[in-house]
């Protein structure tokens, strides 16, 4: 150890709270950025295991390939393994489905396959042999497929052709080159309806039908679904692999690893690195703030002990390096503690926040603390860099300064006496204690920035997090689920009396407080073009001078009970809305593309009156069955109708809502004598004081009723407990990144006026000395106190408010506005006059312990 390290060592030992402060500081800084890069690899670690489990482990995906190239892509070193199915062949379409999807695509599982591409179904079960078929959703939804569990169908199936190539999944419907080329009939029993598929592309043709596949056969065409053992090669091994195969990568997963080369995915890990770059920016900024004074400060008391070993021969070089070894000591203290403090912390917080994760993504897998040793390493060299800046730059600015002006310290100090010159003004209003506390300010700008700068950086880092913090929780805020069920149960084909029957069942189960039921069918509304109010014509953009305007209409039958409640809270005679040829109430509003409105109140109306006569027509097989059309009398009334049960049917876009409310006792009047009309949902709704437990028993009993109907049975609570656990997650997070953001800059603020006023204590023991008496002196600090607090509000407030704007327009999607953190900005004023007086009440303590005579005669050398 040489002069310089031991020189060092004597002045951290000599100045020990600065020390301990500084250390604490590297602790709070190092332990932020180890907690946030070990969350971020936590999380990004549990998400690509959701995924996983969600879509599916495999990392690429090839979709039309033959045994040998399956068998060749399984013994290659790279593949970790590998998982098939059978493509068996296409169906066209009935009604031609989409422009881009005029086929069914049946694909034949093996049991190993249904592990490696999870199913999500949404009702029945999985396919257990060749002759049981699992319907896709997308196919009932856009497809105009409408099977149900236990339906017996048959196809034609067969292959596309172009020339002699036949086409696969990855090849995208052409019409007019291609062509269809039956092979045989083939009958299944639809057995359950399921989700998507993750592995059906967009621009694939065919709605994929899941069968088993039958062993016995062998396959000539096969999608083989690939899981390498390094997923960074996936690009490399996929174009390698292919040759004239066409493949499909597994974005789901390799977004969160960071792979996919999606345009969309790139955006997605931009923002997400962005996010955590910005967060590590403000704790570094905070600790290079907090340290680099620490150091300033620190050569500035031995300014004259730089000149004197600078004068013996020392270099700028060697002198730079001393207050580097001196950075080294604290972050060799400093680092190792706030290393093992941000990994205890963000342990503890993720242990806390572990059910609300799994409330929100629902994976299935827990969140658990992933440690990375790279992670650790590059959170410790992060903080080791913060270090390293804040004591080279006044290292470098104290061995750049002349031998003399360091010994003599002629630098300390440079004013003229114009430049403390104070109106006379400003010494009736603040007296000699005020005065001397100004031209002190004036006398010794170096210092007095300092402490400004201090306190204007911990305004700024406070209110820009505090601003981003409420941000987000306004996003969560805003998509709050609102409903008015916690179960729903919903069909479209199920008679009507075995629907009655099964609710009598449901509405019994346990946990159901409330319970409803309801039949939504499709009707047009005939009505004269003079009853349309001018916000209609305004938004239809053309106006009808006279005949009749026919519009789509939603006839709503409720349950008797739940009918009169409303016609209660709405103030109407149950007479009149009530039996045979009695009035309807309906909704009918403008939906206004910009409304801010609360539900349908504020909305614009559709009719010109409240009242109106209108022709109601009933649709049979899409069509106006005008033979069934009857006239009727409708009352428009302010409410928001009862929530439908869940549904999988298209629902149209229309720039109004129009919905007429029916007893279910009404129901027969409506419906033609054959007895069709379309419907768009029928079902139930409940209320539970326990949703999951009803929701288990409600499965029960729909499967004890051997219920062969299509149905949708949703839990929506889940839904409400997932956008409060976001909030939670949210808060949890903000709030405890706000306090370490705090703390630094508390101790920021605490060490540079601490050690500001310990650099005064001769002239501060200078005027006691000259009679001063306690009374005044406290006076005087008190107008600083005053003087810091206002001049680093007037910069700090501004400055924030910039800083929250810039990440507000950078970071923050959706519909949330900017909004001022006014709570936080009373918070930060309050803040800044407590820590600045409890901060000079310290240090002010300590110099009056302190004999004036010893004080007087320290040179601060």
């Amino acid at each position: 150890m040489n002069i310089f390290h031991k020189v060092a060592l004597q002045s951290l030992r000599k100045n020990r709270t600065r020390t301990a402060v500084t250390i604490i500081g590297v602790i709070l800084s190092a332990a932020m950025i180890t907690a946030v890069i070990t969350f971020g690899v936590s999380l990004l670690h549990y998400m690509a295991q959701g995924a996983a489990q969600k879509y599916g482990d495999w990392h690429v995906a090839f979709l039309d390939a033959d045994p040998a190239f399956a068998q060749e892509q399984a013994d290659n070193e790279a593949v970790a393994g590998t998982a098939t199915f059978e493509n068996i062949g296409y169906a066209p379409l009935a009604d031609g489905g989409a422009p881009n999807k005029p086929y069914l695509f049946i694909a034949g599982f093996h049991e190993k396959t249904f592990d490696t591409l999870p199913i999500t179904l949404l009702s029945g079960r999985l396919p257990e042999n060749c002759g049981e078929l699992l319907v896709s959703g997308r196919a009932a939804t856009e497809g105009g497929v409408s099977y149900a569990v236990g339906d017996t169908v048959s196809f034609s199936v067969g292959d596309r052709v172009y020339g002699d190539r036949e086409l696969g999944q990855g090849d995208p419907y052409t019409p007019g080159v291609e062509t269809f080329v039956p092979q045989e009939v083939k009958a299944y029993t639809v057995v359950g309806i399921c989700a998507t598929p993750v592995f059906e592309g967009d621009a694939a043709p065919g709605y994929t039908m899941i069968t088993k596949s039958d062993d016995a056969d062998a396959a000539d065409s096969l999608s083989i679904f690939v899981t390498l053992k390094n997923p960074r090669r996936v690009h490399a091994y996929a174009r390698s692999a292919a040759g004239a195969h066409a493949y499909l990568l597994n974005h789901d997963v390799l977004r969160i690893m960071g792979l996919s080369d999606d345009p969309a995915d790139k955006v997605f890990n931009a923002l997400l690195y962005a996010f955590g770059g910005i967060i590590i920016a403000i704790i570094m900024i905070g600790s290079i703030f907090l340290i680099y004074n620490s150091f300033s400060i620190s050569l500035n008391e031995r300014m004259r002990q730089i000149g004197l070993l600078a004068s013996m021969g020392a270099t700028a070089k060697q002198l730079r390096n001393s207050v580097l070894f001196e950075g080294l000591c604290i972050g060799i203290v400093g680092i190792p503690f706030g290393v093992l403090t941000g990994l205890g912390s963000i342990g503890l917080v993720i242990a806390f926040a572990a059910k609300n994760f799994s409330t929100i993504f629902h994976f299935g897998v827990p969140l658990t603390l992933h440690l990375s040793v790279s992670a650790i390493l590059g959170a410790a060299m992060i903080s080791l860099v913060t270090i390293l800046i804040s004591a080279y730059i006044p290292a470098k600015k104290a061995a750049g300064t002349p031998v003399m002006e360091c010994i003599r310290q002629t630098n300390a100090i440079k004013v003229e006496p114009k430049a403390i010159k104070t109106p006379r003004l400003a010494q009736r209003i603040y007296g000699l204690e005020g005065i001397l506390a100004l031209k002190n300010f004036k006398r010794d700008k170096k210092r007095y920035r300092s402490i400004i700068l201090s306190l204007v950086l911990s305004i700024v880092l406070f209110l820009s997090t505090s601003a981003l913090v409420m941000d987000l929780k306004r996003m969560s805020e805003q998509a709050d689920v609102v409903t008015d069920y916690d179960i729903g149960f919903g069909v479209q084909d199920m008679d009507n009396g075995e629907m009655l029957e099964l609710y009598g069942r449901l509405k019994t189960v346990e946990g159901v407080t409330q319970s409803s039921y309801q039949a939504d069918l499709e009707y047009t509304c005939a009505v004269p073009a003079d009853a349309l109010s001018n916000a209609y014509w305004e938004t239809a953009g053309t106006r009808q001078p006279d005949g009749m305007a026919e519009l789509s209409m939603v006839a709503q039958f409720l349950d008797d009970n739940t009918y009169l409640e409303i016609l209660g809270r709405l103030g109407l005679a149950a007479e009149e809305y009530t039996g045979q040829n009695a009035k309807i109430i309906a909704v009918a509003k403008i939906q206004a593309r910009e409304s801010q409105a609360e539900g349908m109140h504020g909305l614009p109306d559709l009719f010109a009156n409240n009242s109106a006569d209108v022709t109601l027509i009933p649709h049979t097989n899409g069509e106006l069955n005008m033979a069934a059309a009857q006239d009727a009398n409708i009352t428009c009334v302010e409410t928001v109708p009862p929530d439908t049960p869940p549904s999988t049917a298209y629902i149209p876009q229309q720039p109004y809502f129009l919905q007429v409310m029916l007893p279910y006792s009404r129901i027969g009047e409506f419906i033609p004598a054959n007895g069709l009309v379309d419907t768009r949902v029928k079902g139930f709704t409940f209320r539970s004081s326990d949703p999951p437990q009803s929701m288990a028993a409600i499965k029960t009993v729909i499967q004890d009723a051997g219920v062969s109907s299509a149905y949708l049975l949703l839990n929506t609570s889940e839904l409400l407990e997932e956008n409060r656990s976001y909030i939670f997650v949210a808060n949890l997070f903000a709030y405890t990144f706000i306090l370490m953001i705090s703390l630094i800059a508390v101790a920021n603020v605490f060490n540079t006026i601490s050690t500001n006023i310990k650099l005064r204590r001769r002239e501060l023991a200078m005027l006691r000395s000259v009679g001063m008496s306690d009374r005044d002196f406290n006076k005087m600090m008190r107008f600083e106190c005053v003087f810091y607090g206002v001049k680093a509000l007037l910069y700090g407030l501004p400055l924030a408010v910039v800083c929250a704007w810039f990440i507000h327009s950078s970071m923050v999607t959706g519909q949330v506005g900017f909004t001022l953190p006014w709570g936080s900005i009373g918070i930060s004023i309050l803040g800044v006059f407590l820590v600045i007086f409890i901060t000079m009440l310290y240090a002010v303590g300590k110099i009056r312990k302190e004999n004036i005579i010893d004080a007087l005669r320290d040179d601060m050398a």
